[in-house]
């Protein structure tokens, strides 16, 4: 009897569990063949993790455009995410400690994979509005599913969230002679920024089986995907894949000097953002130090291992005392990029879609008067920019002595965990008015996705940024009752 006992407690516990089986995720028929996702912690909502949508770049591909997937014929099962771009290992200390690296796939070249989280897998009349996400790392580092990303708070606010991994530093952005000489556009680098192309081209043939409009689709990204979102607006290729775009903590524009005033240095992250020394130049700095490497033409460039043209770079300063910068970002090439941001956005010549743009308190110098600047050009245009500061100090608990003054206050990258409410990966310890913080910027953001207007469709207190109006949204907590916004005048610093 005391055997016969257990033998039927375990049986109930098995027709409990059977009772509460996890949601089955239906199969998907896209242009490559069937996949099919999981389901995410959230009640009705779907992750497809790892979806390829480009061929792997790495053999004879390496520094190409990205070429199409190769069709399978059994179902894909998409539960696991994919390679990041190749890059270097992320020890603890700095953004290690905060975003929790280490569980992700191995670094690799074969890198262009994107996920998908949604409420309406095969369900394509139901036209949700879509959003892209580009993740930051300074076009070296970095990948789509790192914790802060998760998609899930995005699509139980009704949004198909599409997040992507590129190709990074030397694979992503290298130029080089022979390489412009077999391109039939006669250019070479911004690979990185044609995997993000191929990734919205993607969309537009896919998003209907996730439940997505294709014909609403929101870019956004941080830091050096704000960037990329920057390169993508001037881009004539990416010209139509998306309709409106975010850029947080990218930049702004430089500031004209005024009548008998000298012009004023760009402050730093503009500088990172608009550095851009010709095509000629580029290639001829790779060549100085493929060329000492023993990496004399493009054959032996393609036969070379990862690891070295990874270090070769770093090797030959090393050596030679030198401060050689081999190209890692984009460049104005005349074809993925025909002009600066700054000289396109004055001239009207990026993408006519609406915009939101914002910085965080203490972010890579001063980024609010350059932001204002934006939004000014764009009212004068006849076009909505909305502005935001996000100054919220992320509290610390004392136990991480890894955690420098670059991961105090509200620094760069500290919105991350409130624009996806992902406040539950991190080890801080947040505060009922975070976790409200962190519903009013989600709300704002996919607000913005669904009707451009970060308000919503019936408008708010967040109101355009223009001259007459110069006004940012301040994200902060309220000492008092913990309030999450509320609207500032930008004030005009030094550059």
């Amino acid at each position: 009897m005391k055997r016969i006992l257990p033998l039927l407690l375990v049986a109930a516990l098995a027709a409990c569990n059977c009772d509460k089986q996890e949601p089955k995720c239906p199969i998907l028929n896209i242009e490559s063949g069937a996949i099919q996702g999981v389901a995410a912690e959230n009640e009705g909502v779907f992750v497809f993790r790892g979806i390829p949508y480009a061929a792997p770049p790495i053999g004879d591909l390496r520094w190409k455009e990205p070429q199409p997937v190769e069709p399978w014929d059994s179902v894909l099962k998409c539960d696991k995410f994919g390679h990041p771009g190749y890059q270097a290992v992320h020890y603890p200390g700095f953004y290690a400690s905060e975003w929790g690296y280490g569980d992700e796939a191995p670094y690799s070249e074969d890198c262009l994979y994107l996920n998908v989280w949604t409420t309406a897998a095969a369900q394509p009349d139901k036209k949700l509005p879509v959003a892209v996400w580009i993740h930051g790392g300074g076009y070296r580092e970095g990948w789509g599913s790192e914790p802060e990303f998760d998609g899930q708070e995005w699509a139980s606010k009704g949004v198909v969230l599409v997040t992507i991994n590129y190709r990074l530093g030397i694979f992503g952005f290298m130029t080089y002679p022979e390489l412009s000489a077999e391109s039939p556009h006669h250019v070479s680098g911004n690979y990185g920024i044609l995997d993000q192309i191929q990734s919205l081209k993607w969309v537009r043939k896919n998003i209907a089986q996730f439940g997505g409009d294709p014909d609403n689709v929101t870019i956004f990204g941080q830091s050096a995907g704000a960037g990329s979102v920057r390169t993508l607006a001037e881009s004539p290729l990416a010209r139509g894949l998306f309709h409106k775009a975010i850029i947080m903590s990218g930049g702004g524009l430089n500031i004209p000097p005024k009548d008998g005033q000298e012009a004023k240095p760009a402050t730093p992250v503009n500088r990172f953002f608009t550095y851009n020394p010709t095509l000629q130049q580029s290639e001829a700095v790779t060549k100085k130090v493929m060329d000492w490497a023993g990496l004399t033409d493009l054959e032996k460039l393609r036969n070379a291992s990862t690891e070295i043209l990874y270090t070769v770079g770093q090797l030959y300063n090393m050596v030679n005392n030198d401060d050689v910068f081999l190209m890692q970002r984009p460049i104005v090439d005349g074809y993925v990029s025909l002009k600066s941001f700054d000289e396109a956005a004055r001239s009207g010549g990026i993408a006519d879609v609406p915009y939101m743009i914002g910085f965080t308190k203490d972010d890579m110098g001063t980024m609010g008067p350059g932001i204002a600047e934006f939004c000014k050009v764009r009212t004068a245009q006849g076009c909505k920019a909305w502005a935001y500061e996000f100054a919220r100090p992320l509290p610390d608990d004392g136990q991480h002595p890894e955690i420098t003054d670059r991961l105090k206050g509200a620094f760069h990258s500290s919105d991350l965990w409130f624009v996806f409410k992902s406040l539950k990966h991190c080890w801080r310890p947040w505060t009922q008015g975070d976790w409200d913080l962190a519903e009013k910027m989600i709300t704002a953001w996919t607000n913005f996705a669904k009707y451009s207007d970060p308000n919503g469709k019936n408008g708010g207190v967040w109101t355009p940024c223009t001259e007459e109006s110069p006004k940012f949204m301040l994200f902060k907590l309220n000492e008092q009752d913990a309030e999450a916004s509320e609207m500032g005048d930008i004030i005009e610093k030094e550059q």
